[in-house]
């Protein structure tokens, strides 16, 4: 299973360019079940906020009813905030995706982001670098 990390998912729900076509191309395996994914909680809510902030109050409702279709949930509590701080990245919200991650048993995160996640206890990669290892990951 892998982790789609906020900005991936906000590359598509916001059609955001030049990312957007990689983003949606990896979002495409997973509503076609090529591959296993999950966001993380806290990511759910954030991403209801900027859709409704940016576009209306109803798209933010479908964009989460459509995570919730074809994305399992990672837990954000007790246990993944204590294993965020032990991990002493100076960005906590990315230690907790990479804790998020960990505790779900994803074997990936997939993030614009990787260099934030160097030390992480799950690996990350782009999506463009995602989408070559799909095969590898079913």
């Amino acid at each position: 299973m892998i982790l789609v990390d906020l900005n991936v998912a906000l590359d598509v729900f916001q059609a955001r360019d030049p990312h957007y076509a990689a983003s949606a191309a990896v979002l495409d395996r997973i509503v076609s079940k090529q591959v296993e994914a999950c966001v993380s909680a806290h990511a759910v809510t954030t991403i209801h906020y900027l859709v409704g902030r940016y576009r209306s109050s109803q798209a933010a409702d479908e964009a989460v009813d459509w995570l919730i279709r074809y994305f399992h949930v990672a837990s954000v509590g007790r246990e993944q905030l204590i294993r965020a701080r032990s991990l002493g990245w100076g960005d906590f919200e990315d230690a907790v995706v990479a804790a998020a991650a960990e505790s779900a048993g994803c074997t990936l995160i997939v993030s614009r982001n990787i260099k934030d996640f160097f030390e992480s206890p799950v690996p990350a990669l782009m999506p463009e670098e995602c989408l070559a290892t799909f095969g590898d990951l079913t």
